[in-house]
């Protein structure tokens, strides 16, 4: 199974009947789609849920894809709706994970990247669901402003008007107090 082929030729094999090929759909989107459920919700075990579910919903619903939009916008999207009733069902009170310092940093270096990454998930928590979906896509999923308007059902210009504003505010957040 070639894991470089096209995200519509496996979606075609699978409605097909060889589901073995959505095997390399959930190769190349689980982590993307875990890292957008922990940037929206804050905890590992609700991102690995999302991701889950996320892939569970698009093999179930394989069917009503429609081949002219990408892929992994409808997937994506999936996912972004799964972390919303995932947060809409708790309140988003659960400590942050700490991740693993990096080795070849020392001890100072790794305390002070973790303490920024710390901050910035905290001001991402703090930001409203539209704020942060439209950072979190861009930033930490790469994905272009015309795939996120995709993906959110929005208009190019829409997206970077909301994330312009969405980046003023957690600029704001993260500022230090003297700065403010």
């Amino acid at each position: 199974m070639d894991d470089g082929e096209p995200d519509e030729a496996l979606v075609a094999r699978c409605l097909g009947g060889e589901t073995e090929a959505f095997e390399s759909i959930v190769r190349r989107y689980q982590r993307v789609l875990f890292n957008a459920g922990y940037r929206l919700l804050g905890d590992r075990e609700d991102a690995r849920d999302v991701a889950q579910a996320a892939l569970v919903k698009a093999y179930e619903k394989l069917g009503s894809f429609d081949p002219r939009y990408r892929f992994f916008s409808w997937i994506y999207r999936i996912a972004v709706n799964e972390a919303l009733n995932t947060r809409d069902r708790r309140r988003p009170s659960a400590p942050l994970a700490a991740d693993l310092p990096d080795a070849g940093r020392g001890p100072e270096a790794a305390i002070d990247a973790r303490e920024r990454s710390d901050s910035v998930q905290a001001a991402l928590l703090r930001l409203g669901a539209e704020d942060r979906e439209v950072i979190v896509l861009r930033h930490f999923a790469e994905m272009s402003y015309a795939e996120i308007g995709e993906a959110l059902g929005l208009a190019e210009k829409t997206v970077k008007s909301r994330l312009h504003e969405a980046r003023q505010r957690l600029g704001r957040m993260l500022a230090p107090e003297s700065a403010r």
